[in-house]
């Protein structure tokens, strides 16, 4: 059952003290157990045998003595001519040949026993036993003959109901026109086993239920189980003495003859009850099925006892079937009208996904395309961690923690009108996802298309306060009240219907293969790619070592002419050769440090157990003997001990607390730190600096080639320094990114996987946190 945050009378308050146990959701067990198809007896204004294979009779109804003239007792084992006499029992013998008769109830026709008493007879086998029951026949004589007049403006009708509601007025009406019952009802069920009542036809003198809930405990599991097998019931008079079984047990199987395709079935105590209670003296059911499973009923109540003619049960019973089937073909062609337009929009989303060059801009293009696929007023694309919102959602950090959730707990499209019941966070959220629609487009990470339904607050009115009184023995009765009770349900959004689940398994089918074909075309670009870099590293280490030795000839020999012609240049010529070896003597750097770079990716690393604190120390002594006098303050934390290759390593670190000296000059109190962590399956190095630090909103410029955040004239560098690291942690399967805040300093990361694996020294993937250069 819902939540329900309040719940009040429409009515008096029912005063009684007895304790009562909440019975809106689940019918209460003892209900559920309760063998009602083997009352052992029948309702009395009808006969029963119960008969042997060769028609010896095995069990007869205790009231058969009215007909008989002698005891019950001594018809089991008499042949059935005794009781129907020879014309009759070849009839019987007839149709038990020639018939199929299990599990399914035949007519065969009024069999008269003397001039003024025929009955209508009908015959069924079930659980190995042959049953026949008899009732008086109508005065026509012929139980179909009335049955198309009665029906006829019905059926004449019934195509033309646009809708199911008006479908169901009409049947209401025409059952109480044919029946004479003082209300009819007919109601539906709901996925919790609830009745919702659509539509009424009554007396002034009948309290209506119109639109009133009745609870799921009402019509127990087992009783709709039984309505699915034998479509229509009737209680001709609640006050009825049960017409037992002679004997109580089947000769034959030795136990109690099963009923459950018998019209005559006597019903279980507490319905009787559940019946006074409501002011009910006759009633009779009518099963609406759809699709194999029950929808409804049509019920009929009277505050008289009533019995209905066989003629009159089998023309209901048949308006029934064709209610059943117009609901079905109904429901349908809603459904296909519904799907075939989310299937429009569906395509329409494919068309603007084909449209761009990913999918998330595709969507972002048609947002209310988005949010009108699945009736929802907000939705999100979470894609490599980056989450889009659209229309009214919950925060980013709410959706993605919700990804990871759904990751762990979910598989496949995966929908629920109450969030918060299975994920608490949730809770704090329902006015904009209290229900979720979660469609994964990735096999592997966590990607989600989301959509989010808002609460929608519900007040349900109950016939009667939903509760069973639990006597002093430990069973149930039913409620005594029927007076309308209001209950407020909060917690749900509005269900996600089958076909929308349907059509989102397509439409993730559908992105599946995009995302794959584009996939397959940045691989193929990829490789491209991989060919021209390798390309381009070949060039850039071929001209970096060519233009070495030129540039090494010009600083020395500028220096040669500077000490022998010094003193005989002009102060502007001595001017002009200082500027032009400065500039030689950094192009001689930016050269070196390309070769470094370019070597890089064309040389094998060399794994080996590295001691990280033994690496850094040496690093730093190094900057500490060529400090210049500086002050500096060193912290070094415990650092691992990793797998790599330790040239390669140094030179990252090396660059690092290059940069951390170099950007802490201007600071009077230098402070450079270095620590490490673990993380899950990788090691966590930083360097951490209180110098000039950066603007986090330039940061995406960090870690690549040539680029730079601080002029040349304020400090010096080529802008090399930190592509080389991420290039070296990239090929020990690791990632970096960076920290900063302008005027406060900066930190830069790196990671190390515990166990290294990439013995080859190929190229990782890139980080998946923010890069950053700061060279």
């Amino acid at each position: 059952m819902s939540d329900a945050s309040s719940k009040r009378p429409y009515g008096p308050p029912d005063a009684e003290a007895r304790r009562r146990t909440l019975s809106s959701g689940v019918a209460s067990k003892d209900c559920d157990a309760e063998p009602i198809h083997i009352p052992g007896g029948i309702q009395p204004h009808g006969f029963l045998l119960v008969l042997a294979d060769d028609l010896r009779i095995l069990q007869a109804s205790e009231n058969m003595s009215s007909l008989t003239g002698a005891s019950v007792d001594t018809l089991p084992g008499k042949p059935l001519d005794a009781v129907l006499g020879v014309q009759g029992a070849r009839r019987i013998e007839q149709a038990a040949a020639s018939a199929a008769l299990d599990d399914a109830p035949l007519y065969i026709g009024a069999i008269e026993l003397t001039p003024a008493a025929s009955f209508d007879v009908t015959l069924h086998r079930h659980d190995g036993a042959l049953v026949v029951e008899m009732e008086a026949a109508s005065a026509t004589g012929d139980a179909f003959a009335s049955m198309y007049p009665l029906v006829r403006t019905f059926a004449r009708v019934l195509q033309d109901a646009p809708t199911v509601q008006a479908l169901a007025e009409l049947a209401v009406r025409e059952v109480r026109s044919i029946t004479g019952f003082g209300r009819v009802m007919l109601y539906s069920f709901d996925e919790e086993g609830r009745s919702h009542v659509l539509a009424e036809d009554r007396d002034e003198s009948y309290v209506s239920f119109l639109h009133q809930f009745f609870p799921a405990s009402d019509i127990p599991r087992q009783a709709r189980a039984l309505y699915l097998k034998n479509r229509i019931r009737l209680v001709a008079d609640v006050n009825y003495r049960p017409a037992r079984l002679v004997p109580a047990l089947n000769p034959v199987t030795g136990r109690p003859t099963d009923l459950t395709y018998t019209t005559l079935r006597s019903f279980s105590p507490v319905h009787l009850e559940y019946m006074r209670n409501m002011g009910t003296h006759a009633s009779m059911s009518v099963s609406i099925v759809v699709r194999g499973q029950l929808w409804g009923l049509i019920s009929c109540h009277d505050h008289d006892p009533r019995i209905v003619p066989f003629n009159t049960r089998v023309a209901v019973e048949h308006l029934g079937h064709m209610v059943s089937l117009q609901i079905e073909a109904k429901e349908e062609r809603a459904e296909g009208e519904y799907l075939a337009a989310l299937r429009r929009t569906m395509g329409r989303l494919i068309g603007a996904m084909g449209e761009h060059d990913d999918f998330v801009a595709g969507l972002q293009a048609v947002p209310q395309e988005v949010l009108s696929f699945a009736g929802s007023a907000g939705a999100a694309i979470v894609f490599d961690d980056h989450v889009t919102l659209l229309g009214a959602t919950p925060d980013e950090d709410t959706v993605r923690a919700l990804t990871h959730w759904l990751a762990e707990h979910t598989s496949g499209v995966w929908a629920t009108d109450s969030l918060a019941r299975q994920w608490p966070p949730a809770k704090a959220h329902e006015d904009k996802a209290c229900g979720v629609l979660a469609v994964p487009v990735s096999q592997i990470f966590r990607n989600y298309l989301l959509w989010f339904r808002p609460e929608v607050m519900q007040t349900i009115k109950w016939a009667g306060e939903p509760v069973k009184i639990e006597q002093a023995n430990g069973a149930s009765a039913p409620r005594t009240s029927f007076l309308p009770w209001l209950e407020t349900v909060r917690g749900h959004s509005a269900s996600w219907r089958q076909g929308e689940l349907e059509i989102a398994g397509e439409l993730r089918g559908a992105l599946l293969n995009i995302v794959l074909r584009r996939a397959e075309k940045r691989a193929e670009l990829a490789t491209e790619l991989a060919r021209a870099n390798k390309e381009l590293e070949a060039f850039s280490y071929s001209v970096s070592h060519d233009l070495r030795a030129p540039l090494r000839h010009i600083a020395g020999y500028g220096d040669l002419l500077r000490e022998q012609e010094g003193e005989r240049m002009s102060d502007k010529s001595r001017r002009f050769l200082n500027n032009m070896l400065d500039s030689a003597r950094f192009a001689g750097t930016l050269v070196d440090d390309l070769l470094t770079f370019s070597q890089m990716g064309r040389a094998a690393l060399r794994p080996a157990p590295v001691d990280l604190n033994l690496l850094v120390r040496g690093v730093v002594q190094e900057f500490e003997q060529d400090s210049g006098g500086r002050r500096i303050e060193w912290a070094i934390g415990d650092l691992p001990r990793v797998t790599g290759d330790a040239a390669f390593l140094q030179l990252a670190l090396r660059n690092l607390i290059s940069n951390a000296v170099k950007y802490t000059r201007t600071r009077e109190s230098a402070k450079i730190e270095i620590f490490a962590s673990r993380s899950g399956d990788e090691y966590v190095i930083g360097v951490r600096d209180n110098g000039v630090g950066f603007d986090m909103k330039y940061g995406a410029k960090l870690f690549g080639v040539f680029q730079r955040l601080h002029r040349a004239e304020e400090f010096e560098g080529t802008g090399i320094g930190l592509a080389n690291v991420r290039r070296i942690v990239e090929r020990h399967e690791g990632r970096t990114w960076a920290e900063g805040r302008l005027g406060e300093g900066a930190i830069f990361y790196f990671s190390l996987p515990v166990v290294f694996r990439n013995a080859g020294g190929a190229q990782g993937m890139s980080a998946m946190k923010p890069r950053r250069d700061h060279a």
